[in-house]
């Protein structure tokens, strides 16, 4: 992990997060957030996997959901968000590579993810973990923004296989 990484502490997520969950999806979203229920939902099920990030002084930093499906190794990043405050810390790279970490520990070969093709920080970000562009996604967001759908793959014998 990153040097400043030791300023926050990420875990796994608890029904207890869930109204901190929905307020930081409030302030980072002005499209498609997701709602207490939501929430619950993935933390009741085993298809979701929700981690935080708490700060040194115990707020919610940020968050990602990673989606599995059963029988399936790919996995796909639904979320990451972080706090307006946080932005530029560096916490959106520690929490990509946490995220790209869990999805391997679990045999995952692969890690997907939608991007508005606007959001450059973003993409770039997912460019510089090895993410690539592997197809474009007309009006796909609620607003009417393309997206794109981005990859990266872990098993060098299945990158044909996932392009």
């Amino acid at each position: 992990m990153r040097e400043n990484s030791a300023r926050w502490h990420i875990r796994e997520a608890t029904f207890n997060d869930v109204g901190a969950l929905v307020q930081l999806e409030e302030r980072c979203f002005d499209y498609s957030r997701m709602g207490r229920r939501s929430f619950r939902r993935l933390l009741a099920g085993n298809t979701g996997h929700v981690f935080v990030c708490m700060s040194e002084d115990g707020a919610l930093a940020g968050y990602y959901l990673l989606l599995t499906r059963k029988n399936s190794r790919r996995w796909r990043l639904y979320s990451i968000a972080t706090a307006p405050e946080s932005r530029g810390t560096g916490l959106g790279r520690v929490l990509l590579e946490h995220a790209i970490h869990t999805a391997q520990q679990q045999g995952a070969i692969s890690l997907g993810l939608e991007v508005k093709v606007d959001n450059t920080a973003a993409i770039s970000l997912y460019e510089k973990l090895h993410f690539a562009v592997i197809d474009l996604l007309p009006e796909y967001y609620d607003d009417g923004t393309d997206g794109y759908r981005m990859r990266v793959s872990f098993d060098t014998s299945t990158n044909q296989e996932n392009r």
